[in-house]
């Protein structure tokens, strides 16, 4: 497990170092997928003299106590706004903390309000999911079959045994649950958020600076999912490579389009009132 929380912080930090614009960014997720990847570790240990049930409000109370080194991470080298958000709750008592991942765990307060639980809870499921035990989470179409996550970015790897060489235009396409670290197929000409299925109205965009990159949007629920090209550098870790692309989010936003669910850099970039 915390393997690849490390291997996760590793390319973030690899990235870093040769970036100027969003070193910053990838720095943060370094540290706060090595925070995680601790905080899983723990909650293994704990699983193994508590059996965790995946029903959060069981489960909760075996590890709510230990979610404070994430907080003060967050706090402490998080964006503004994270870090704001992150201060308040390491101050909360465990009732009013309970209750906030409650909210986001049932679907009725979305990642966009509350980036910082999702964060939270992630080591819980990957733990789940490494055991085998399904989260009692609402699901729909779309999102991720085993956690109900949502997708917050998508990777196209080459069909067959093409490889790498592969054209990426034949490459299928999987999304990457922001919750479990789990990944999923989907058709390309499908929208993951609303089902839309007319070509037409699900255009991709590229940017001569990002060529492995794409902003996978659809006309009809103005979303997009982005992706990357894996049939290009299969070294890449779709939800950390994200970030050295993120002014295709902002165009994304400038153009009215919103991100199904943030990446790693939270939900920093809003679309235009």
């Amino acid at each position: 497990m915390e393997t690849a929380f490390e291997r996760r912080a590793a390319r973030a930090e690899l990235l870093a170092r040769g970036s100027v614009t969003v070193a910053e960014p990838l720095r943060f997720a370094a540290g706060l997928h090595r925070a995680q990847g601790r905080l899983a570790a723990a909650i293994r240990v704990l699983h193994a003299d508590h059996s965790l049930c995946g029903r959060l409000e069981e489960d909760v109370s075996r590890f709510i106590g230990r979610l404070g080194e994430l907080l003060r991470f967050a706090a402490e080298h998080g964006p503004p706004a994270l870090a704001d958000e992150a201060l308040v709750r390491s101050e909360e008592d465990p009732v009013r903390s309970r209750s906030r991942l409650s909210g986001w765990w049932s679907g009725e307060v979305d990642s966009i309000q509350d980036y910082l639980s999702r964060g939270l809870l992630r080591p819980y499921v990957e733990v789940l999911a490494g055991l085998g035990i399904a989260p009692d989470r609402p699901h729909r179409a779309g999102r991720c079959p085993f956690c109900g996550g949502s997708p917050w970015i998508g990777a196209r790897r080459a069909a067959g045994a093409g490889g790498a060489g592969g054209r990426a235009d034949a490459a299928s396409r999987l999304l990457g649950c922001a919750l479990c670290g789990g990944e999923w197929p989907l058709g390309r000409i499908r929208c993951p958020d609303c089902a839309e299925e007319d070509p037409s109205k699900l255009p991709s965009f590229q940017s001569e600076s990002h060529p492995a990159v794409r902003i996978e949007a659809c006309e009809a629920c103005r979303r997009y999912v982005k992706s990357i090209d894996l049939t290009l550098d299969a070294r890449a870790v779709p939800e950390v490579d994200d970030l050295v692309s993120l002014s295709m989010d902002l165009w994304a936003a400038k153009e009215g389009f919103t991100r199904i669910e943030p990446g790693l850099a939270g939900p920093l970039i809003a679309p235009p009132a």
